[in-house]
């Protein structure tokens, strides 16, 4: 007679065979002077999932630190690459290859300096916007026909101001709340878009700015 320690063993099975059909990358710089630095805010979001999910993203493999998550029913690969950031789409060509994932399913979360902490952007596709880390996805998948989700690191005082130095430095400490409590919605927005509802998730989230 079959046990339900039996029947559990065999639903984890079943579970652990869906096909990994999607990568979530976030773009950051390996390192603890890193960490909570404005580059690092795809870093943080991915950390952000990890702590919610009590999941992990350990091991190495793609030249990236990788983990998996399950999210709306669709099973994905969790992705930190540690090449930092200027080549970070080495990493993420690597894992695509291996999935045979198309870019489409590549979902990428930056920082972007273009617009406030409290606020962010989900998009379909586009440029780099001169930002170094998704110009290498681009080059390294030979399309921008991925979407991503681009998280406010706040804006340069100054054009004059080198955009290196702002991203590399600290989140400041009065903002860091702000920045936590935006994160908050990326699962919500990344269940939409692992489902195809991109066009929802851009709708729903695009307009939101956290005080």
């Amino acid at each position: 007679m079959t046990s339900i320690f039996d029947l559990f063993k065999k639903i984890e099975k079943k579970e652990d065979q869906t096909p990994i059909t999607h990568i979530i990358v976030g773009l950051g710089n390996p390192g603890d002077k890193y960490t909570y630095t404005r580059h690092n805010a795809g870093f943080l979001a991915i950390d952000y999932l990890l702590n919610k999910y009590s999941i992990t993203c350990d091991r190495v493999k793609f030249k990236a630190l990788v983990g998996e998550i399950k999210l709306g029913g669709v099973r994905a690969l969790l992705m930190k690459p540690q090449t930092f950031m200027n080549l970070s789409g080495t990493a993420i060509k690597e894992a695509c290859d291996f999935y045979k994932i198309q870019p489409e399913n590549v979902i990428v979360i930056s920082d972007d300096a273009s617009f406030d902490i409290g606020k962010l952007r989900v998009r379909k596709s586009g440029s780099a916007g001169g930002h170094n880390g998704l110009k290498s996805v681009i080059e390294c998948l030979n399309s921008d026909k991925f979407p991503r989700i681009k998280l406010g690191v706040g804006q340069k005082p100054s054009p004059d101001y080198d955009i290196a130095d702002w991203v590399l430095a600290r989140i400041p400490k009065e903002s860091e709340k702000t920045f936590l409590s935006l994160l908050e919605y990326v699962p919500s927005i990344l269940e939409l878009m692992l489902n195809g509802n991109i066009e929802k998730a851009m709708c729903d989230y695009n307009g939101i700015t956290v005080k």
